[in-house]
């Protein structure tokens, strides 16, 4: 498909969704119609550069063509004399700024709802209105819908990543100091990040890479010298990565869904040739509280300067009289209640009487989360001297893979009924890594059909499930690296961990609760044999690990922990007990229990090739047409990435039914072919 027709999808879709919020103000989109006409970047090669996209701006970002109101009254009527840098550089780089995107006041929430133009809405299952994410949740719908082809938006404490989980798109928070700020209204100078946001890794890579230099108007743009450190680090090109997991983001009130679909996904990355090492980042529990007294302070300075004499909108009549407070009437009027609380917040940390009780502890906070990262991390931090690294335990990790949320996206309705201290808790996985400064993006993970199922009532619903990756300060690349591939994940590799909803394995919720057949369908096709004869092979050879296996976890464990998650994901002790040592929840225990499931799999393929040695499974033609189906699987997915590059919408979906139908004609060869089990002694 050309860049026109692109052109004229995106606009249409403006219109389309335009019931959703997602912008405070529309650009005229009928010049960017010509311009992709006009233009010469039609070519699947040039398709993921910036030259000629749409994108979109949050509205806390300085535009000299559009109002930037940062969604709230105090700055209804204000229009920036100038741009901001980061828009000054996609104009450089010829991207078409199609408009600015609605927000949280402020930059201020976590659902985008505290907004003066009203909330912005993610139509879920059946039209069910849903959250879209806060603060950046205009640019998350606008890049979901198709209304632009990136967006730019802040992440102060998780404003890019968690409206990037909401509504299945991906959200990049670079390292602090990496992209400029100057231009960008601020709501906690210490904090904030401008952020992307993109259908796929290789877009928000495109719009990086234009943006990722340093800015002399910026005092927080790392300098020319630090990048340059950075840069000579970036050569490393292992297919082999060290992924950590901190088992302290496996909180109790995380979602199964969630925790099913991060466990998949660390599979996922096993299979890819990547370590798996479980890490402990202690501070995490404390990261919440310190980064909503930090930031809130931070805000109520910031926001002095909003009186309506200075800057902002005016109230209308006197304001300020011997009974009220100076500007009063203008900030009351002018500010959302949610910015009214946190300046509120923000002002009695900051007291005479609380700053040493809050203020000052919450940085120490701060410094002791910083301090955890790098404890885990094998890269130095390169902002750290050798002094302050030398203090630091060796790390092991390369990255950290972790939800970016504790639940999917709430309803619309269950929001306006939620405690405003309850929608803080939605900040939990991303806060640690924005008061360490490090870079992170989420990235979409499909849920599984019965997952789906339970949530919405329809399997094929296309939900998903943000996963947010973790590096080390200046590991932005890396980053991207593997959020790029998994984002790409697709067809055998899906179907072997269950990213796919019509995957072999635990794709109905029986198979959940132990051994089902469909289990043991992977060591069949490892055999030769059928299915009900891997399962004869296999299962004693587990069977007989489950009470040693039994006694294990509940060491480790502990009985109260065991029934308590036994109780919360309605299983009796028995089959959750089996769904540990199957490796369906492996954060619920320490390493030992991690290398006693590891030994449960090896027993069983130990099983198999022992098997396999004594000359009693013989090589069949059917076991040859299933080499051709995961070649075939190969080749597809390489077609399809060069397809999806040209083409969109229905054309895409015919392609991959034509593929579906390649795959199930050689299938059915396998089906008709000879009996694959020969005979085992």
């Amino acid at each position: 498909m050309s860049l026109t027709k692109f052109a004229k999808t995106y606009a249409a879709n403006q219109a389309k969704y335009a019931h959703l919020n997602a912008f405070t103000v529309r650009a005229d989109l009928q010049p960017f119609v010509e311009r992709a006409t006009l233009s010469h970047s039609d070519d699947a090669d040039d398709w993921h550069s910036v030259d000629g996209k749409p994108v979109a701006i949050k509205d806390n970002i300085c535009t000299q063509a559009f109002q930037t109101t940062a969604a709230s009254g105090m700055l209804k009527d204000f229009t920036s004399p100038y741009n901001a840098t980061v828009v000054d550089l996609l104009h450089e780089a010829g991207a078409v700024v199609v408009g600015k995107t609605n927000m949280d006041e402020f930059g201020m929430g976590s659902h985008s709802v505290h907004s003066h133009t009203g909330p912005v809405v993610m139509e879920r299952h059946q039209g069910e209105a849903a959250s879209a994410g806060g603060s950046s949740g205009g640019s998350a719908v606008a890049v979901a819908t198709g209304q632009c082809w990136a967006a730019l938006g802040t992440d102060t404490g998780g404003s890019v990543r968690l409206p990037a989980a909401y509504t299945g798109v991906v959200g990049f928070k670079p390292s602090y100091g990496l992209l400029s700020r100057w231009g960008v209204i601020d709501y906690a100078n210490s904090l904030d990040t401008v952020g992307i946001i993109a259908a796929n890794v290789a877009g928000v890579r495109s719009v990086f890479a234009k943006l990722n230099v340093h800015d002399p108007k910026d005092p927080t743009s790392l300098p020319p010298a630090t990048r340059a450190r950075i840069k000579s680090r970036e050569s490393d090109d292992r297919k082999s990565l060290r992924i950590g997991i901190p088992l302290d983001y496996n909180i109790s009130t995380l979602d199964p869904v969630i925790r099913g679909a991060w466990a998949r996904t660390l599979k996922f990355l096993a299979l890819q040739g990547h370590t798996l090492h479980p890490v402990r980042l202690p501070a995490t529990q404390h990261a919440l509280s310190a980064y909503y007294v930090l930031a809130p302070a931070e805000a109520s300075s910031n926001l002095a300067k909003y009186d309506g004499v200075r800057f902002g909108t005016r109230a209308d009549g006197i304001d300020g009289s011997p009974e009220s407070v100076l500007f009063a009437k203008t900030r009351g009027q002018g500010f959302g209640s949610e910015v009214q609380r946190r300046i509120l917040l923000g002002a009695f940390s900051l007291s005479a009487q609380a700053i040493d009780n809050y203020f000052i502890q919450a940085q120490k906070v701060r410094r002791i989360v910083q301090e955890d990262f790098d404890n885990v991390f094998a890269q130095p931090n390169p902002l750290r001297t050798q002094e302050t690294s030398s203090t630091l335990t060796q790390g092991k990790v390369d990255l950290l893979l972790c939800p970016t949320a504790p639940t999917l996206a709430p309803s619309l309705s269950k929001v306006k009924d939620e405690d405003p201290l309850q929608a803080y808790m939605n900040d939990v996985f991303t806060v640690p890594a924005s008061l360490a400064g490090l870079p992170a993006i989420s990235v979409p993970i499909r849920l599984l059909a019965e997952e789906q199922w339970a949530k919405y009532g329809d399997e094929k619903f296309p939900a998903t499930a943000g996963m947010q990756i973790i590096g080390q300060y200046g590991d932005d690349d890396l980053v991207l690296r593997v959020g790029h591939q998994l984002r790409k994940a697709r067809s055998h590799e899906q179907r072997h961990v269950g990213l796919d909803p019509n995957a072999w394995g635990h794709s109905r919720m029986g198979d959940m609760l132990g051994p089902g057949d469909k289990k043991y369908r992977s060591y069949a096709l490892q055999l030769g044999s059928s299915v009900a004869e891997a399962k004869k092979i296999v299962q004693p050879e587990q069977e007989k690990l489950y009470a040693e296996m039994a006694a294990l976890l509940i060491d480790t464990v502990g009985e109260e922990r065991l029934a308590a998650g036994a109780k919360y994901t309605g299983q009796s002790c028995e089959h959750y007990l089996r769904r540990l040592s199957e490796d369906k929840d492996p954060l619920g225990a320490e390493e030992v229990v991690y290398k006693r499931i590891q030994m449960v799999n090896e027993t069983a393929e130990t099983r198999i090739r022992r098997v396999q040695s004594a000359g009693t499974i013989k090589e069949v033609p059917w076991t040859k047409l299933e080499n051709k189906v995961e070649a075939l699987r190969r080749k597809q997915e390489e077609e399809l990435e060069a397809f999806e590059g040209k083409h969109q919408g229905e054309e895409v979906k015919a392609f991959k039914a034509k593929q579906r139908e390649e795959i199930e004609a050689l299938e059915r060869k396998m089906k008709l072919g000879p009996i694959r089990f020969v005979g085992i002694s």
